[in-house]
């Protein structure tokens, strides 16, 4: 199965360039987590990963499945050390989409740092990424309530065809963004009665 993907706007050495995340789970193993990612977007990484496991039984799944699977992350380079904490609520999101085999809206784009709490924080860089945004088709965009005032500052030529969705934190996320369709081929991952006993 493809991993689960979705497209985040970001900025790279002045021009807006488009970032693709994925989370990917692979078969039983050493019960440990990987994340390859720039040394910047680390702790976006850890603090995503975190939240997803502190609130499995919001997305429905068995929290023991972090003892029984693998978890991989991997950020391809492409953004600069800054921008780091901008891609939160896309990789919490990307690993949710993962763990539910449930789809990402399409045509959407995120952007947000985010607390230990799922608070989601306000970014910099608005009017570079809805530009990146917009040349890859995408036609919604997930940001923090607190950067409304920065689309405001913007032209509306550059906002035409862009619906923006503002949220407060990352469960206003997950509700907009993953969507009720599964995956094709999804991964099936019903832990053994034998192992729920130990």
């Amino acid at each position: 199965m493809p991993p689960t993907a979705i497209r985040d706007a970001m900025e790279k050495q002045m021009k807006a360039e488009r970032e693709r995340r994925e989370s990917i789970l692979i078969a039983e193993g050493e019960k440990k987590s990987t994340i390859l990612v720039a040394e910047g977007k680390k702790e976006s990484a850890i603090l995503a990963l975190e939240y997803v496991k502190a609130h499995a039984e919001t997305l429905n799944i068995d929290y023991r499945i972090f003892d029984n699977w693998n978890i991989h992350i991997h950020v391809p380079e492409g953004a600069t050390p800054k921008d780091g904490p901008s891609a939160g609520i896309t990789i919490a999101t990307s690993i949710a989409s993962a763990l539910t085999q449930r789809k990402v809206r399409k045509n959407t784009a995120m952007t947000g740092e985010i607390t230990l709490r799922g608070k989601v924080l306000p970014v910099g860089g608005i009017k570079e990424k809805i530009l990146a945004a917009k040349r890859a088709g995408i036609t919604d965009i997930v940001m923090c309530r607190e950067n409304e005032k920065d689309i405001l500052e913007i032209p509306d030529m550059y906002l035409k065809g862009v619906t923006f969705h503002y949220v407060e934190n990352v469960q206003d996320v997950w509700k907009f963004a993953l969507t009720k369709e599964v995956v094709e081929n999804p991964l099936d991952f019903t832990i053994p009665e034998e192992e729920k006993k130990n």
